[in-house]
């Protein structure tokens, strides 16, 4: 199971440390940040006490509100539970309760001058990209017009050939040689690169290349949500496919379907043409566009 610490929060995000200095490096197993609210008026089912604990200005200032000894309860209610962390947003003050139940069980407490619905928003992004499940591949990664595709092959196949025509025709690589996927959620695959290969794009006859530096920096992107899984093949005559629409197929990573598409290669054959015509069929069909049924109406009309 992938874990972050609390200090990896701290890495990432503006905040201070107001308790638990020595307790930075308790673990974070859960996506997902949770406001404590109900907990505090005495409601504990369903306690989302493994997740990070975000308190903004409707928690904080009902504890004001609170007797010294009604706020003693509520808050012992909470930390006996030992959430890894408490995270006060907006940077509030009057904390000094807070803290001394924190110092006393070792649980960070830490501020960030962010209002709660945008920390809460960039906390859940981070935590579920960086708690994700995840393989790595051997293919290659592109964005055609804000469109991933996950690009596979034998070795020799052409790939990362293919990749750098789809690259100067204006599209960008995201991962080249190994490609590691991420389950973001039940329906998301993210793809991205292993940190050692970015902006890299290994071309036999030529060598390595760096995206970037060769074309810029819009040729490349850092990750991308995977929605077509193409796989090059070489040319077999008796299976060249020649009808109107071909039956959906489909390729499974860590249980989330993703449609798959066979090109076979042949010299003279435009590869990158037809991966952006996919990519371009395929945001047409989402808008609810068919090509066949529309050519079936004109029939039918004629």
């Amino acid at each position: 199971m992938k874990t972050v610490t609390v200090q990896d929060l701290l890495n990432r995000f503006s905040m201070e440390v107001l308790a638990g200095h020595g307790q930075l490096q308790r673990m974070i197993s859960k996506p997902k940040t949770h406001r404590p609210g109900l907990e505090f008026v005495g409601y504990f089912d369903f306690f989302s006490h493994a997740h990070v604990q975000v308190l903004g200005r409707k928690e904080i200032n009902y504890l004001h509100t609170l007797s010294e000894e009604e706020r003693n309860l509520r808050i012992g209610n909470v930390v006996k539970y030992h959430p890894p962390c408490f995270v006060v947003t907006r940077n509030q003050e009057g904390l000094k309760y807070l803290k001394k139940y924190c110092e006393e069980e070792g649980i960070p407490l830490l501020r960030t001058p962010e209002p709660t619905y945008k920390f809460v928003d960039l906390m859940d992004t981070y935590l579920a990209k960086a708690l994700a499940a995840e393989i790595a591949i051997h293919g290659v990664c592109v964005n055609v017009s804000g469109i991933g595709i996950l690009l596979r092959g034998k070795s020799g196949v052409g790939k990362s050939e293919t990749a750098h025509t789809l690259i100067h025709r204006g599209h960008r690589l995201v991962a080249d040689d190994i490609v590691v996927l991420r389950k973001i959620s039940s329906e998301t695959i993210v793809g991205t690169h292993n940190g050692k290969t970015k902006e890299f794009l290994a071309l036999r006859s030529v060598g390595l290349v760096n995206v970037s530096r060769l074309y810029g920096r819009r040729a490349f992107q850092d990750e991308t949500r995977i929605v077509l899984d193409i796989e090059l093949t070489k040319w077999e005559d008796h299976r060249l496919n020649n009808e109107l629409e071909l039956e959906q197929k489909f390729t499974e990573y860590m249980d989330v379907r993703i449609p798959h598409i066979e090109i076979q290669l042949q010299p003279g054959r435009d590869v990158a043409g037809l991966i952006e015509a996919a990519a371009n069929n395929w945001y047409l069909r989402q808008q609810g566009y068919s090509a066949v049924e529309d050519f079936m109406k004109r029939l039918e009309h004629e």
